[in-house]
């Protein structure tokens, strides 16, 4: 066996010796082991199998899968390590323990570069500064050519590539520059296996052409129409089976590409998979009739099958709820039988215990009343037998006429309230009614018919022969002003008069007022027996009566607030200066503040 290479040796000693933290860092010291131009193919294939002999091409895959953002150089570190990885794994042929290294760690390496493209994608896409962006777009690229490397040198990984479910996740984005990074990959695939989608479930291979035909229908960019345009292209020359599979799928495929992406610059391309998807479906008319008529003779009986077990389920359905009907119906019956025999049993039983009651009422009855004639002298039982029954035939009339009055009360009290509320409704009415006929409008203003010149000339002449007979009276200037002298002395007289009769009028209407307020505090005065020191305080102030009257009223308000509507109806349709209820008023003008009536 030959020796291992010295720079392998050292860097594994290294790796061996070193902490976690500096393991990727020296990882990456591979990169100048396998690009030294000294070397030839054999050689290089010597130095990839002592990398995954001494186990570091292990430890990059272990490193891929840490977290990278704690990574020594973050996520250019993870890039570098994937490239690294792809290069390693390329041209190494396995000859001892090839199961181990084509069925588990090839597709582990796969999973894991597909895991950390989702990663840079997720974060290329959140990433808002252009720097930050370009640098996780160019780690992105370097990690999908690593996967294309990777699947290029072991083609049986393309398969594994594509029914991944990271690369159908990488896939399905509305991210233009990674879309468009994804499809080339796709491309690659194709062209590295073109038998690969032949190998796939039909699941991946619905989902891959679903997404590729919504890039189409969704997006209007020349560059994306371009790419899904040449992959369905490439697609559709693989096999018959998937130009059936495009045409029956995506009926609507050839009009949106005509209509949609004509002269947007692959033109070429466009009329070369219109004419492969128009070529399908004039080649398959004659087997399409054939199908067609297959289909309709399932689908007849299909649906006559489905008819059948209809009508048998129904009436299926139709006799189990009969059953239950009639079940329900027998089960009601017997109950209310015997829910009946049950009443019957209660009753009897009541009635047998209200009679032993009433007997044993009446026998200690008896038994009192035979007592208190041992005790009553024989001449006055009679006269004691006579109060007995008169006593009782008034409390059997008392106990009549209660139930009696009673009974009627609650008969006519809903009544009285329905004629009440009528009797105030009626009058709200009739209010209303003449409110609106006093407020009737006038009838329209007509102009005068104007006068005729003879009309006018016989008015004139009345006028003068008017003013001729009837002279006005002359006065002088000096009797007119001894005349408006006069006035307005008996003018002043007048006012000084009034006012003097109107402060007149105050101090009677004040003293009324006292007087009033006096008599009714002195009418409901308790007796002296009665009286307290709060009562002698009433007498003492002059504003605990005002408030006593105020509170009162205050009282009388919040009653009058509290009527039902239809009492209070008649307000609704008052005029301003109309006054309220009497007994209303009357409590109002009950309230003096200040010895003076409030108006």
């Amino acid at each position: 066996m030959a020796a291992a290479d010295p720079q392998v040796l050292a860097l594994a000693a290294q790796v061996t010796e070193s902490g976690e933290q500096d393991i990727p860092l020296l990882l990456l010291k591979l990169k100048g082991v396998l690009s030294s131009p000294s070397l030839g193919c054999e050689e290089s294939k010597k130095i990839k199998q002592d990398i995954y002999d001494y186990g570091l091409t292990q430890y990059c895959l272990l490193v891929l899968r840490q977290d990278h953002s704690r990574l020594r150089g973050g996520w250019a570190t993870a890039a570098q390590l994937a490239e690294i990885l792809s290069h390693c794994c390329v041209g190494l042929e396995m000859k001892e323990d090839p199961e181990e290294f084509y069925e588990k760690f090839l597709p582990s390496a796969i999973d894991n570069l597909l895991v950390l493209g989702k990663r840079l994608q997720a974060r290329f896409i959140r990433a808002i500064k252009d720097k930050e962006k370009q640098d996780f777009l160019h780690w992105f690229q370097t990690v999908t050519n690593a996967i294309c490397w990777l699947f290029d040198g072991h083609i049986q990984l393309a398969a594994c590539v594509l029914q991944n479910d990271c690369f159908l996740q990488l896939l399905i984005t509305d991210d233009v520059e990674t879309a468009i990074i994804m499809m080339s990959v796709l491309d690659n695939i194709l062209r590295i296996n073109s038998s690969v989608f032949l190998q796939v479930d039909k699941a991946t291979l619905h989902s891959v052409l679903d997404e590729l035909v919504y890039k189409l229908s969704s997006t209007t960019n020349p560059a994306v129409g371009s790419a899904a345009t040449k992959l369905l292209l490439v697609v559709a020359k693989l096999s018959k089976q998937l130009v059936q599979l495009l045409t029956a799928r995506y009926k609507g495929l050839k009009g949106l590409l005509n209509k949609q992406w004509t002269g947007k610059g692959f033109d070429r391309e466009l009329n070369q998979l219109l004419d492969v998807l128009y070529l399908e479906q004039f080649s398959g008319k004659g087997e399409m009739q054939t199908v067609l008529f297959q289909k309709q003779h399932q689908a007849a009986c299909i649906i006559q099958a489905t008819w059948r077990g209809f009508q048998t389920r129904r009436r299926l359905k139709k006799l189990l709820q009969a059953v239950t009907t009639l079940q329900r119906s027998f089960r009601a019956k017997r109950e209310q039988e015997l829910q009946h025999l049950a009443k019957q049993k209660e009753d009897e039983a009541l009635k047998l215990q209200m009679q032993l009651q009433r007997q044993r009422a009446m026998r200690l009855f008896h038994e009192r009343q035979l007592a208190l004639l041992e005790r009553v002298h024989a001449s006055q039982v009679n006269k004691y037998m006579e109060e007995m029954e008169d006593k009782s035939a008034l409390t059997i009339q008392r106990f009549w006429r209660g139930y009696r009055a009673r009974r009627i009360f609650h008969q006519q009290k809903q009544s009285l309230k329905e004629y009440k509320a009528a009797v105030i409704i009626q009058r709200t009415a009739c209010k209303f009614l003449e409110k609106r006929r006093r407020r009737r409008p006038l009838s329209p203003w007509k102009e005068p018919k104007g006068l005729t010149d003879e009309q006018r000339l016989a008015l004139q002449q009345k006028v003068d022969d008017y003013i001729k007979l009837h002279p006005a009276s002359q006065m002088s200037e000096e009797m007119s002003k001894e005349l408006h002298m006069r006035a307005q002395e008996k003018l002043a007289q007048f006012l000084l008069r009034s006012r003097l009769d109107q402060r007149a009028a105050q101090r009677r209407e004040t003293l009324l007022a006292q007087v009033n307020t006096d008599v009714e505090l002195l009418m409901n005065a308790p007796g002296l027996a009665e009286t307290t020191e709060k009562d002698i305080g009433v007498f003492v102030s002059r504003s605990v009566p005002v408030a006593t009257k105020a509170r009162q009223s205050h009282n009388t308000m919040l009653k009058y607030t509290r009527w039902p509507w239809w009492k209070k109806l008649g307000d609704e349709f008052m005029e301003d200066d109309v006054i309220p209820d009497e007994a209303l008023n009357t409590e109002l003008e009950t309230l003096f503040i200040g010895g003076r009536k409030s108006l």
